[in-house]
């Protein structure tokens, strides 16, 4: 089919940017967060571990991925702007961007990548575990099975803010991002997000039939060999989100999504200690 003569026919999509002063990618984070808690809740009751325990995990989870979303878009993809200038330094921390002309205006952050978020997460988990001296491998595992709904809501920030697209397609599924353009292209976004709310399940019926296996590092490993070996074949749907992309035999998010499925692979069929 022609991409002209057929436009009308493709989903034409230009959603408001939120309700009143909720923004949907905010929205959407929170919802994601708050199933991703009461799974995880739910988790820590089953293997009986205390709620003071608990309590913790979650403000750690936040920050950790919320810092570590933010740097690592601002490392991975636009160091030049971000780490050349003390002005770019202080916009990757505080939500503002300064003006040509003088000032700052409030922007909210506008760039977060996944690969620094699980980067951030990572980082936070090892921190609560010293602080709360759980198991490490127990963390791990609890939040990979909860890790789903979130990743698929905050794909469906994604969309609902018209970032993240897909290249031009002539799919019948195809949609116009009327705020970028009028080309029809793949939802890329909306593709993670059905994979992730797939994962949400596979993981909640592979817990309930291995339950064993949490402490082991294979729930944790398991996510993370599913997620990124998905986002890798994913992005070749996808627009490259910087122009220094273009020049690379694969785009950022290929690179960076490797060392994971290896670390992934590696927690699955690690010897456990005896």
């Amino acid at each position: 089919m022609g991409t002209i003569g057929t436009i009308l026919y493709y989903i034409h999509w230009n959603p408001s940017i939120g309700i009143g002063p909720v923004r949907w990618y905010g929205l959407c984070w929170l919802l994601g967060f708050a199933a991703s808690y009461f799974k995880v809740r739910r988790l820590y009751r089953e293997q009986k571990i205390k709620d003071e325990l608990f309590e913790p995990l979650f403000l750690y989870c936040f920050l950790g991925i919320l810092i570590g979303a933010r740097l690592g878009h601002c490392i991975f993809y636009e160091a030049d702007y971000f780490l050349t200038s003390g002005k770019g330094i202080v916009e990757m921390f505080l939500p503002i961007r300064f003006l040509a002309e003088g000032g700052w205006k409030f922007i909210g952050y506008e760039g977060l990548a996944s690969h620094g978020g699980t980067i951030g997460l990572m980082i936070a988990l090892w921190l609560y575990v010293k602080k709360t001296k759980l198991s490490i491998w127990t963390v791990l595992d609890n939040i990979a099975i909860a890790t789903g709904s979130m990743a698929c809501f905050i794909r469906l920030g994604n969309l609902m803010n018209s970032e993240i697209i897909g290249k031009v397609s002539e799919v019948p599924w195809a949609f116009v991002f009327e705020r970028v353009d009028m080309m029809p292209r793949h939802p890329g976004q909306l593709y993670e997000a059905i994979a992730y709310a797939i994962l949400y399940f596979i993981m909640w019926k592979l817990h309930k039939r291995m339950p064993e296996k949490i402490g082991t590092g294979w729930y944790f490993g398991f996510c993370l060999t599913y997620i990124f070996t998905f986002r890798f074949f994913i992005e070749y749907t996808k627009e490259i989100q910087e122009a220094f992309e273009a020049s690379l035999p694969l785009d950022m998010g290929q690179i960076l999504s490797i060392p994971f499925i290896i670390l992934g692979i590696y927690c699955m069929f690690r010897k456990q200690k005896v």
